[in-house]
């Protein structure tokens, strides 16, 4: 397969950040990469240019962490609570999901991308969980929520055996199967 190397103008994930010289398939630059803006082909008069994106993307990261910096702060502060319809001992109906979560961080005011949130598998029972959240790939923080059942609990208590009331159905006897001659019988035909 044919290789080309480029230039990227923007960050690609997985790929590298703005300025960066990437080595990539020739179908992916011609087809994606350019048609995207995402990068320009590797020249002299392009290497020139890579000193400017290079501060350019040193600017950007600066800001991003320092967003993610004051993000994770909010978070850190941010309480949350679901109250929860239960049933007998305190089983969940239904569960919590991280668009459960992401909605609950809306509502308190903090604008969150909803793929930050790492929530493996959806909560199914009450307590304290808590889920990751990665904001930056220096910045992480874990945010703690409580599940509550909105009604009272109900314990189920085993209830001791009741005498048996009826009487149970006799046992039903079985005919033998009776034998049948195994031979083949001849189809008879009727002419008409």
């Amino acid at each position: 397969m044919a290789h080309t190397e480029v230039l990227l103008l923007k960050p690609v994930e997985g790929l590298g950040g703005e300025g960066d010289q990437v080595r990539v398939r020739a179908g992916y630059a011609r087809n994606f990469l350019r048609p995207q803006k995402l990068a320009a082909e590797l020249t002299q008069a392009n290497r020139k240019h890579v000193d400017a994106l290079k501060k350019r993307r040193g600017e950007r990261e600066a800001t991003e962490l320092t967003g993610a910096q004051e993000l994770a702060g909010k978070l850190g502060k941010l309480t949350l609570a679901f109250a929860v319809k239960t049933g007998e001992g305190g089983k969940m109906f239904g569960a919590i999901t991280a668009a459960d979560l992401h909605a609950k961080i809306a509502e308190a005011g903090v604008t969150l991308d909803k793929r930050k949130l790492h929530l493996h598998t959806p909560v199914k029972t009450l307590g304290k969980h808590e889920v990751k959240v990665k904001l930056h790939p220096d910045v992480s923080v874990e945010l703690t929520f409580d599940v509550v059942s909105e009604n009272p609990i109900i314990e189920v208590v085993p209830v001791a055996p009741v005498e048996q009331i009826w009487t149970p159905r006799p046992e039903r006897v079985r005919t033998p199967k009776i034998e049948r001659p195994t031979g083949k019988k001849k189809a008879k035909h009727h002419v008409g």
